[in-house]
């Protein structure tokens, strides 16, 4: 799951850097901003987005090195690591209890951080801050919207996925905001990009490829980053019912539009809605103090063993 938490995320940096139209062509001189979204994701230890970074942050959220990651935690990891991206300076929301909360994300989104020193860029790099350029004065600066990434947790069922989530998730698909889905078990996690009838298309990054040496712009040759062989189809009746949804939106337009089109959904016939879009967070899943509660030993053996799950199909994230 590692490896599908960097193919969506690597989509993510490059609608940032280079928008959604822009596509790779075989042995064209690309982009230097596409060759630095490469390189953060090289595995190296220096890299932003590694395998080491992403199995390092993992320890903090209770996972093992080697250990399998969810669609959960990879979530989480990836929330963690993107707050040292200051060249993309992306806001990275993960909704939690099938719940997107527009405060929220607003809140996320259109708050201000320091500008990010001259050091932080290349040398010929203008300096900018949260991805816009920065003020005359040099000083500290607020964007007035950071790019968003949104990643759900979901869970479709127990054993297999509910038929009713079928129309939804295709729904999610033809959304243009839509960075795709992640999910599987062990050995077998994939990154799904899209549907043909009732069968859904993916990406398997479990390929072995020759080590790829980093040049000093970037890394050459490139065409081991990019698919060599057409995607699979499965069927979405054997996809694993614990996934993982993303969506991209550049702009506060783009979230707009988003969750007018979330709304929709409950208007599919037949269509159950996977996850639910609300204005605040509802009382009782909202609990901010949770980190600063004072527990006796027997409170917090409880909430561990209710919030800690051993089974590898059904995975929720420790507090």
């Amino acid at each position: 799951m590692l490896r599908c938490g960097q193919m969506i995320f690597a989509q993510a940096l490059l609608c940032r850097h280079l928008g959604r139209d822009w596509r790779w062509t075989q042995r064209k001189r690309q982009p230097d901003s596409y060759c630095r979204v490469l390189q953060a994701f090289l595995d190296r230890k220096d890299s932003c987005y590694s395998i080491h970074q992403i199995a390092q942050m993992g320890v903090g959220e209770g996972k093992s090195i080697g250990q399998w990651y969810g669609p959960n935690t990879v979530a989480q990891v990836l929330k963690k690591l993107a707050v040292f991206d200051t060249w993309s300076a992306l806001a990275v929301h993960v909704a939690m209890d099938n719940t997107v909360a527009m405060a929220d994300v607003r809140r996320l989104c259109r708050s201000g951080l320091p500008c990010a020193g001259a050091e932080a860029f290349p040398a010929d790099s203008e300096r900018h801050c949260n991805g816009f350029p920065a003020g005359a004065e040099g000083g500290g600066c607020a964007a007035p919207w950071r790019p968003l990434v949104l990643l759900i947790p979901l869970r479709l069922g127990l054993a297999d996925v509910n038929a009713a989530y079928a129309g939804t998730l295709k729904h999610c698909f033809r959304m243009p905001q839509s960075l795709g889905v992640i999910g599987g078990k062990p050995n077998s996690a994939h990154y799904f990009i899209g549907y043909v009838g009732e069968e859904l298309i993916y990406l398997d990054p479990h390929t072995t490829q020759p080590a790829v040496a980093a040049a000093d712009r970037c890394p050459v040759p490139d065409e081991s980053f990019h698919c060599q062989h057409p995607p699979g189809r499965m069927s979405i009746t054997e996809l694993d019912p614990s996934i993982a949804v993303g969506f991209f939106c550049e702009t506060e337009d783009d979230f707009n539009d988003w969750c007018q089109q979330v709304r929709k959904l409950s208007l599919l016939g037949g269509a159950l809605p996977m996850f639910e879009l609300v204005e605040q967070q509802p009382s009782h899943l909202a609990c901010p103090d949770v980190l600063n509660l004072s527990l006796d030993s027997s409170d917090a053996e409880r909430l561990e063993r209710f919030f800690d799950s051993e089974d590898e199909d059904f995975e929720i994230l420790s507090l």
